[in-house]
């Protein structure tokens, strides 16, 4: 009887975990199979999945440059605004006569200009990310609308430059790109020591001093790859957009908020990871999809987005304290070093 018990508990234990774990995952398999049952004739359908993958692919961009700063629990404010001047600047430069390749380098060398100086401002001189990222922010948005005055940018943009976001094999390229800086971020926090070094200084700055890793380094690089990361996301809209507007990009910070956010609830509970935050992408891309083909208002997807922001910080604030506290009463592990990610 008593193994039997023992047997049940396991169970109920795996159980519990597969949940924590995939429950992003088994959450997205449910809505594509309820709207798929709801809507047979247009869900399910490759025009359906490849608009989403083309639409949302920016957004899941936006989510991965989000996600880098975080896991040194730092936030960066400042990726919205900075996709906004950057889908202005490559059209404008171009209809200034540069060609598309110039025309992007220089909006690249602009991203990696703001990452750096949020990096500096946040480690160097010692200002709270949050405002840090804000005020840089504000005056990204400030300079594009000083660039456009207000107006839409126009010109005329060759082809090799709109097939940025084409198609290969009939998979939009945006979506490759989320693909290809997904499993580069990914086997950096898995394999590489700059991705435990961020964790560490995230979980535990203290911890990461007594051990020689140094926050201005690698909190700065972050912040640096946040940067280009954002620029190219702005490059890759642009592209599809083939018009420049000043009012495009504050509107897409939100998401990737709640996406890396939401993410930390899944995969890896408790921490910001990679995967986690493209399921979030993927979970919300195909919620609002589907309430649109259900005939939801415009004004439906904000609202759902900030309520999935609230969930998400609940959820993620939650398991996070649930994970530090089995750290800290375990046996013999003082609690800054369960910071340290592990393969589990």
């Amino acid at each position: 009887m008593k193994l039997s018990k023992t047997k049940e508990a396991n169970i109920g234990s795996t159980i519990s975990h597969v949940v924590s774990v995939w429950s992003l995952l088994i959450l997205l398999v449910a809505l594509i199979v309820a709207f798929s049952i709801i809507k047979p004739d247009t869900f399910p359908t490759y025009f359906n999945f490849r608009s989403i993958l083309n639409n949302k692919s920016v957004q899941a961009l936006l989510a991965l440059a989000v996600f880098l700063p975080m896991t040194a629990n730092h936030f960066d404010l400042s990726v919205g605004y900075l996709l906004g001047i950057s889908q202005v600047l490559v059209i404008g430069l171009q209809g200034q006569g540069l060609n598309w390749p110039e025309a992007s380098g220089i909006v690249l060398l602009l991203g990696a200009a703001v990452g750096l100086a949020n990096g500096i401002l946040v480690t160097a001189v010692g200002i709270d990310s949050f405002i840090a990222t804000l005020g840089t922010g504000t005056l990204l948005y400030g300079f594009n609308e000083w660039y456009t005055g207000g107006q839409q940018v126009v010109a005329t943009l060759p082809e090799s430059f709109t097939n940025i976001s084409g198609a290969f094999l009939g998979v939009p390229l945006p979506a490759i790109y989320v693909l290809v800086l997904s499993v580069s971020l990914w086997v950096a926090f898995e394999y590489l020591p700059v991705g435990r070094y961020l964790y560490v200084l995230g979980a535990s700055p203290r911890a990461a001093e007594l051990n020689g890793i140094s926050a201005k380094r690698y909190v700065t690089g972050a912040f640096l790859a946040t940067g280009i990361i954002s620029a190219f996301a702005g490059i890759v809209l642009q592209s599809q957009l083939q018009v420049g507007q000043s009012s495009v990009g504050p509107e897409y910070l939100l998401p990737a908020f709640t996406a890396a956010l939401l993410g930390a609830t899944s995969v890896r509970p408790g921490r910001v990871n990679v995967w986690g935050t493209i399921l979030a992408v993927a979970v919300i891309a195909i919620a609002v999809a589907g309430l649109n083909q259900l005939g939801a208002p415009f004004f439906v997807e904000p609202i759902f987005d900030g309520a999935m922001l609230i969930l998400a910080v609940g959820l993620a604030v939650t398991t996070a304290r649930r994970r530090s506290k089995l750290s800290n009463t375990a046996p013999g592990v003082p609690g800054a070093a369960s910071a340290l990610p592990t393969n589990e």
